[in-house]
């Protein structure tokens, strides 16, 4: 298996795990802000710190899964609903209006450093996604459970997480400055990537029928 094809895998997943709008990119974002980017950056490094960490326990978590086909069989059916009602969600009922966040009031670049991964920590979103990800990806033969494959993938998904917090970072202003046309598009973008994701769930479930 090419280590470098898991890699860029692992960072595309993570880039789409991380473009909606949420506490943590927003945090970065608007630490920058108000901070300069140094702080920003310090933030999201201390994010993909945990990043790799809860990464790594996904791909454990799914290796045992992959040895246990029935109890795949049954998280895959509920993650096809839950993609579903997600995409309903984006699509047809999300609104548009951009939430509030506060951020602490820390100077240190240390103490953004740990705050990121304070924030991440609590963040457990990734674990599951990740989890599932890594099973759907196994599943289609682009990935393995070797040392060096779930490695790779980890240090691609930690990549992928600094990439779209940069970007958060770097581009704020212009999400900022277009706030109720960005969030409406990027409602549309979220659903037709969970949308997506729907599908190849159902492909998946047909086939082991």
């Amino acid at each position: 298996m090419n280590i470098t094809f898991i890699f860029f895998i692992g960072l595309v997943v993570a880039l789409i795990g991380v473009i909606p709008p949420g506490l943590l990119n927003m945090t970065a974002a608007k630490i920058s802000l108000k901070e300069g980017h140094v702080r920003g950056i310090m933030f999201s490094v201390g994010v993909c710190v945990v990043v790799l960490i809860q990464t790594y326990v996904a791909s454990v978590f799914a290796r045992y899964l992959s040895m246990h086909p029935e109890v795949i069989d049954i998280l895959q059916r509920m993650a096809f609903v839950i993609f579903i009602l997600i995409t309903i969600y984006f699509l047809f009922i999300a609104k548009s209006k951009q939430k509030q966040q506060v951020t602490p009031k820390t100077k240190s670049k240390h103490s953004r450093f740990f705050q990121g991964m304070l924030l991440s920590s609590i963040n457990v979103f990734p674990i599951p996604y990740q989890a599932y990800m890594t099973i759907t990806l196994a599943s289609f033969g682009w990935l393995d459970f070797s040392q060096i494959s779930i490695i790779s993938y980890v240090s691609g998904a930690a990549m992928g997480t600094f990439v779209m917090l940069y970007v958060y970072i770097f581009f704020f202003d212009k999400i900022k400055g277009k706030s109720f046309t960005s969030q409406k598009s990027m409602n549309y973008i979220i659903g037709a990537i969970t949308g997506i994701i729907a599908i190849v769930t159902l492909i998946n479930i047909i086939k082991e029928l």
